[in-house]
């Protein structure tokens, strides 16, 4: 028998299909009760979102068959696809298949969500969603946001994933899109997507494992002197913030860019080869040192994203900043920087302890949660 019986009107999954990973909530007569990610390379072939899927069916048997599915996406973007429109179609008819074994489910079974309505979810059937995939394309972070406006009433999420960081602000119970607001010179069906993000700053493209270093600094201070960084992919953020001991190591599941171990050793390593140097030609406080650098170079992008999303949004200075993500960590240097209160989407918009099971993973996956959850409301 299931761990999880019961018609599909008990049983609820939000999926978050990303380039990356692919994370899942699960919801039984609306309650949470677990949330999981897998590694999904998918720009080496959709046979790995397949892959991930199986895994999703070993961690809960007989359940996939008998929820309701509500999905959102960001990997239409992966350069397997030659463009974002035939991303989504090939992402929709894959998962329809994989999760119901129809093309097309009923929008009761399998419903893609499409943004914000009035009081409510947009949702669109399989069959509608090729049609109108601009509504879908990259549309995760406005589910997260949107269940945080109504938990909230105003603020900003900041959502630091392993690649890149939303900062959306919300205000009166509803999402602010300030890249349609503000008017960047973009056609609308861009200023929809992350074009019109990139453009606003609620889109910076940073994470805290996948982003190479070299994207930071061209130069960096070492042993008491200012020198250059090798432009090769020797290292990530993820080396920094393994050393500094903030990313949970069940949240570092992309593999080390020379394929070496996670070990201190191997990641002091990765940041001496940007050098040119070997590990052994500085003390272990040194590299810790150099990993800092990193640190405060990559909090200043976030904050001049941050800056600017503040800044449009004309949020009172009480208003708080929401930390989602593998890399909400850094969001309270962020608020204290800003003066701000920050908050935690587990906590704070979900109502889990700080020492709930599912709290960690619930915050790394508030994507998948929020459409768990708008899609019962």
């Amino acid at each position: 028998m299931s761990e999880y019986p019961g018609r599909a009107a008990e049983l609820a999954i939000g999926w978050d299909v990303g380039g990356a990973h692919l994370k899942a909530a699960l919801l039984r007569c609306g309650e949470l009760v677990d949330v999981a990610q897998w590694p999904c390379p998918l720009w080496l072939g959709q046979h790995h979102l397949s892959q991930a899927i199986s895994q999703a069916r070993l961690r809960w048997p007989d359940v996939i068959e008998h929820a309701r599915h509500g999905l959102t996406m960001t990997a239409e973007m992966v350069d397997l696809f030659p463009d974002r429109a035939t991303g989504v179609a090939a992402l929709v008819a894959q998962l329809a298949r994989e999760l119901t074994g129809s093309d097309a489910p009923a929008i009761e079974r399998l419903a893609w969500y499409a943004g914000p309505a009035q009081a409510s979810a947009t949702w669109l059937a399989s069959a509608d969603a090729a049609a109108q995939w601009r509504r879908l394309a990259s549309a995760n972070y406005l589910a997260t946001a949107s269940l945080a406006a109504a938990a909230l009433g105003e603020g900003v999420l900041v959502d630091i994933g392993s690649t890149t960081t939303d900062l959306i602000a919300f205000r009166g119970g509803g999402v602010l899109q300030l890249a349609m607001a503000l008017g960047q010179g973009l056609d609308h069906g861009a200023s929809l997507g992350d074009a019109g993000r990139l453009a606003s700053g609620e889109l910076v493209y940073q994470g805290v494992v996948r982003t190479p270093l070299i994207a930071l600094a061209q130069r960096v201070p070492f042993a008491g002197h200012n020198v250059s960084v090798m432009n090769e992919l020797f290292a990530t953020s993820a080396d920094v913030y393994r050393l500094t001991g903030e990313l949970d190591e069940t949240h570092d599941q992309q593999p080390t860019a020379d394929g070496a171990p996670k070990t201190a050793a191997a990641t002091r390593q990765r940041l001496a080869r940007l050098l040119g140097r070997d590990a052994a030609d500085a003390r272990d406080e040194q590299w810790l040192a150099l990993a800092g650098f990193w640190r405060e170079r990559q909090l200043a992008e976030l904050a001049q994203g941050l800056q600017r999303v503040v800044h449009a949004s004309r949020l009172p200075a009480q208003a708080p900043l929401l930390a989602a993500g593998c890399g909400a960590f850094l969001v309270a240097d962020l608020a204290r920087d800003l003066g701000r209160p920050a908050l935690s989407f587990s906590a704070d918009v979900l109502g889990l302890a700080p020492g709930h099971a599912l709290a960690g993973w619930a915050q790394v996956c508030a994507p998948a949660v929020a459409a768990a959850l708008l899609l019962e409301t």
